[in-house]
């Protein structure tokens, strides 16, 4: 014994803590009422036509980038085909070509937009929503390249 007390006194725990060491230091253990953990899931996406169509909202790039995807392949389709360069496609009948199919695409794009279906949750794979959007990006920059190109040299872009 050591002042009045058992050896094995100095070294047992209670709860799984030293008696030795004032319980002011120690953490409270017991539990917190006010504190609740919730699972959260993804966030709905809005079918609001302002939030859609906003600047960084999901359809104008979308559809923007599938316009300028499907533009581009019928302007050089069209010159490989025809050799009329994309002026001379526009007033020979292609501008109500294009105003239709625009119409059309935008309508296709839109409708899931507002049953608030998004792209992401349809890609997958080699063809994300990601590489579509890249691809609208250049398709973009492409068509205004081939009218710049074109515009500079005079005639189509393979118009010797």
């Amino acid at each position: 014994m050591i002042l009045g007390s058992p050896v094995t006194s100095l070294s047992q725990s209670r709860n799984g803590l030293n008696q030795f060491v004032p319980s002011s230091y120690l953490p409270s253990l017991h539990r917190n009422s006010r504190l609740r953990v919730k699972c959260m899931s993804e966030p709905k996406p809005s079918t609001d036509f302002f939030d859609l169509f906003s600047f960084s909202g999901p359809a104008p790039e979308r559809i923007n980038g599938r316009l300028a995807m499907i533009g581009f392949v019928a302007a050089i389709g069209v010159e490989l085909a025809n050799g009329g360069d994309l002026s001379a496609q526009l007033s020979s009948g292609g501008l109500l070509w294009f105003l239709g199919s625009s119409v059309l695409l935008t309508l296709a794009s839109i409708i899931p937009l507002f049953q608030g279906v998004t792209a992401e949750s349809k890609s997958g794979g080699f063809m994300s929503a990601d590489a579509e959007i890249w691809n609208g990006r250049f398709a973009m920059l492409g068509l205004v390249a081939l009218a710049f190109t074109e515009y500079v040299k005079g005639g189509g872009l393979f118009q010797v």
